[in-house]
């Protein structure tokens, strides 16, 4: 049984390479999309016929897969484009510490993740995977905003110990804390949504820094044991990077495998220094580089190597990285993505010769960056996402292309399905997003 079809301009990249443009007729029942016809087919006529309710959506509207963050801290959203004037080892002691441990206080919990979940859901963010804080009770308050606003998301209650790199008025007492806590945030956070299945647990050590040994070790035992998602950073910075190798006498990819933690669908939050032996490691463990890059054009000193990834066969998505990656929303980090990987081909210091200061083979494109937006981020979950197909689900976004307050305009003797569609990417805003639904229910109307 149909419960509802929706007719538009399609905009979806099935791989990485490849743009499929135009208009076609959606099925959609019980959340999954259970066919797509051609919208001037025989076939469309007859899923217009049987279809209760026909949204069609005319030609001044495009619609897109929903859109994937792998990496957003949740409590930091009220730092969003401040803060953002110190190296990430300084910066998390003077700001975001204070910041995240204010979250004791679940009333102003509550306040600030109904804000933020309704904030990205109006930017197309169907899927969030997020960091809480330290806190059980906020965690929990974050799970439940996501699951009452209709939000497909993963999250995780942050863990993290270690006396020299965490104040002492924020982090788990000690390891054998932390591990129970997270055990608990699991057990809470998958009682919260267990009809639906949208909201999911996943553990969560902040970084290596931040983190014991024995937290580790007991962290990885704990995603064996349970099957849970792991979220982390991994070599973001020159700091950070350092820090593994001189702790551990080898790079943060290799250390996180040796505690258990590089698993399936691991996401590693930014991995701007991993080096080729950690991305053939990464690739043959199935884990997910959650790439940044805004924040890492801040924090992380280089540019995630993202053909190279590619190209060992690696996992990759794109993040905002609230709150120091700026923006909230995953288009634009699109095209953020496209132009960070112009400066590392190209280079940046003009007092070394074009042949010396760039990597010619650096760059990626607006289709590449969209992928990683939607099918790419949904494969590396492992979801039923990214593409408007029958099988998957129907998470979706419809932009508008005519909206009096947007800035996307149509030139119609020049403006192909190709240059619309760079167009969407490039300057789509949350004025020209008219709807979006997750699992086939509305989320957010303008």
């Amino acid at each position: 049984m149909t419960d509802f079809s929706v007719e538009a301009t399609r905009f979806q990249t099935p791989d990485a390479s490849t743009l499929q443009a135009g208009r076609v007729v959606i099925a959609v029942a019980g959340g999954e999309i259970t066919a797509v016809a051609p919208a001037d087919s025989a076939a469309a006529v007859e899923l217009r016929a049987q279809s209760p309710d026909h949204i069609d959506l005319g030609p001044d509207t495009v619609l897109i897969p929903g859109l994937i963050d792998l990496h957003i801290h949740a409590p930091q959203w009220q730092q969003l484009g401040t803060a953002l004037d110190l190296p990430v080892q300084d910066w998390l002691q003077t700001y975001t510490f204070p910041l995240e441990a204010r979250f004791t206080d679940t009333t102003m919990a509550r306040v600030v993740y109904r804000d933020l979940v309704a904030s990205l859901l109006a930017h197309g963010t169907t899927t969030a995977v997020y960091f809480a804080s330290v806190h059980e009770p906020a965690t929990v308050v974050l799970a439940e905003t996501c699951a009452a606003a209709g939000q497909r998301a993963f999250v995780g209650r942050v863990a993290m110990d270690h006396p020299e790199a965490t104040p002492d008025w924020y982090r788990d007492a000690d390891a054998a804390t932390g591990v129970l806590a997270s055990a608990r945030s699991i057990d809470a956070v998958r009682a919260i949504d267990a009809g639906r299945g949208l909201v999911e647990p996943i553990i969560t050590p902040r970084f290596l820094p931040a983190c014991t040994d024995e937290l580790l070790s007991g962290l990885g035992e704990l995603a064996e044991t349970t099957g849970t998602l792991v979220q982390t950073h991994c070599s973001e910075s020159d700091w950070h990077h350092a820090h593994a190798l001189e702790r551990f006498g080898t790079t943060d990819t290799s250390a996180l495998d040796r505690f258990g933690l590089l698993r399936n669908r691991t996401v590693l939050a930014h991995g701007n220094h991993i080096t080729d032996a950690d991305i053939a490691l990464i690739a043959d463990r199935g884990a997910v580089i959650g790439h940044c890059p805004v924040s890492n054009a801040y924090f992380a000193n280089a540019v995630l190597p993202v053909p190279d990834l590619l190209a060992a066969g690696a996992r990759v998505g794109l993040g905002t990285d609230i709150g120091a990656g700026v923006r909230p929303g995953v288009l634009q980090q699109c095209h953020e993505a496209v132009t960070m990987s112009r400066l590392r081909r190209d280079g940046v210091h003009a007092g070394l010769s074009s042949t010396e200061r760039g990597a010619p083979t650096a760059a990626i494109d607006t289709t590449t960056a969209f992928w990683m937006a939607t099918a790419g981020g949904a494969e590396a979950l492992d979801l039923a996402l990214g593409v408007l197909e029958p099988g998957y689900r129907f998470d979706a976004v419809a932009i508008d292309l005519d909206h009096r307050h947007g800035v996307i305009r149509r030139h119609t003797d020049l403006d192909d399905d190709e240059r619309l569609f760079e167009k969407v990417v490039r300057l789509a805003q949350t004025s020209d997003i008219e709807r979006v639904w997750v699992d086939g229910r509305t989320v957010h109307h303008r």
